[in-house]
């Protein structure tokens, strides 16, 4: 059983999935967007290109993991090798080391 939890008129209740149930459709997925060009990034590859730009290098320690590090600084970023499991915390983490460049949006 999948949906959602909805408290309304302090009654809790179970809203089912279903492609036209308004009550989800409020649900928003976090995104990363660069934002020199506002655009949003939907792949490693797109990833990777604007982080090298930037000056960060792609790290090869650890197979299990998609990692960028700056020979300027201590930072490293790690990501899970599978861009769907690439998640808002993730998002955050590179908005954090690279403020000017990167921020996280609901879509």
């Amino acid at each position: 059983m999948a949906g959602v939890w909805v408290f309304k008129n302090g009654v809790v209740r179970l809203v089912e999935s279903a492609a036209g149930n308004e009550q989800l459709s409020t649900v928003r997925r976090k995104v990363l967007v660069f934002t020199p060009t506002n655009e949003v990034i939907g792949s490693y590859a797109s990833l990777e290109r604007k982080l090298m730009a930037l000056g960060w290098e792609r790290y090869y320690e650890d197979p299990d993991l998609l990692q960028f590090h700056k020979r300027s600084s201590l930072d490293l970023i790690s990501l899970p090798v599978d861009f769907a499991r690439f998640k808002s915390i993730h998002m955050y983490d590179i908005v954090v080391k690279n403020r000017d460049s990167f921020r996280v949006v609901d879509m």
